[in-house]
């Protein structure tokens, strides 16, 4: 089933039906009156996206401009969604399987508590990929998210499991209250990485300025980080083989919380 946007939205349009469990067996008729909300006002899908075919297979494509529109793959549980443009907040919320591919940049809150699949972003993603909600203990319990470009503020708040790989730079508190997972950052992390993390593993290719609650163990060259590495690299991130057979500084922390945490840096 491919949708077409055909008509921008004045005010962000929520459209949490646009994902392969909820377009899946329905035909063409029947997508275009699925209800979605413009502002506070409640509208058909159809007055705003063209659609054609069906999803028999669960796979949706949706084209254009979609920086206005937010939540599409919400609850995801199968299936796979591609979208050929920029994408607004909370792409993958609370999703739980199949795949979202974006051929452009995402809004904050990418895969906001989501706990399996896959999400991956070719262009930018804004704050929050990954994270709690806030009030909410808890982000991300499972699946991935890649970001090819860069990602903005708070990558993996509150993390519980999975990975996240940002190709590009990450902006401050990467990390901010994990309590376990994987965040592979290649290029550089903003400040204050891994501010109260309990447990988990944070990464970067670059020089970081750490937190005085974080302590020097070792230089070493981590067995698993080869295999996160090579994976990524299979996954079209440009990964150099220096980084995959280098060593890494290992800083344990945060010291405030469980002092379990441990942050990896690339030290060539």
């Amino acid at each position: 089933m491919k949708l077409r946007l055909h008509t921008q939205p004045d005010v962000p349009l929520e459209a949490e039906v646009i994902s392969p469990d909820q377009l899946s067996g329905k035909s063409e008729a029947e997508a275009l009156v699925l209800p979605i909300y413009h502002g506070k006002e409640q509208v058909s899908l159809g007055d705003f996206f063209t659609v054609t075919g069906q999803a028999p297979a669960g796979t949706v494509e949706v084209e254009g401009d979609l920086a206005k529109v937010k939540l599409l793959g919400s609850a995801m549980s199968g299936g796979r969604l591609v979208i050929h443009g920029s994408v607004g907040a909370h792409l993958g919320a609370g999703m739980s399987g199949g795949e979202i591919i974006v051929d452009g940049d995402a809004g904050d809150w990418v895969g906001r508590e989501m706990s399996g699949g896959r999400i991956l972003i070719k262009g930018n993603a804004g704050h929050m990929v990954g994270s709690a909600v806030r009030g909410a203990p808890v982000g991300i319990t499972g699946g991935e998210i890649i970001i090819y470009g860069n990602a903005q503020n708070e990558v993996g708040h509150g993390m519980r499991r999975g990975l996240i790989a940002i190709g590009g730079d990450s902006g401050d508190f990467t990390g901010a209250n994990m309590k376990a997972g994987t965040v592979i950052v290649l290029g550089r992390m903003g400040m204050r990485p891994g501010a109260g993390m309990k447990r988990g593993t944070l990464v970067t290719g670059q020089p970081a300025e750490l937190l005085p609650t974080f302590r020097y163990d070792c230089l070493y060259r981590p067995v698993f980080m080869r295999c996160y590495l090579l994976y990524l690299r299979r996954l079209g991130l440009a990964i150099e083989d220096s980084c995959i057979s280098g060593s890494y500084q290992r800083w344990s922390g945060d010291a405030l919380e469980m002092n379990r945490g441990e942050i990896l840096l690339y030290a060539g």
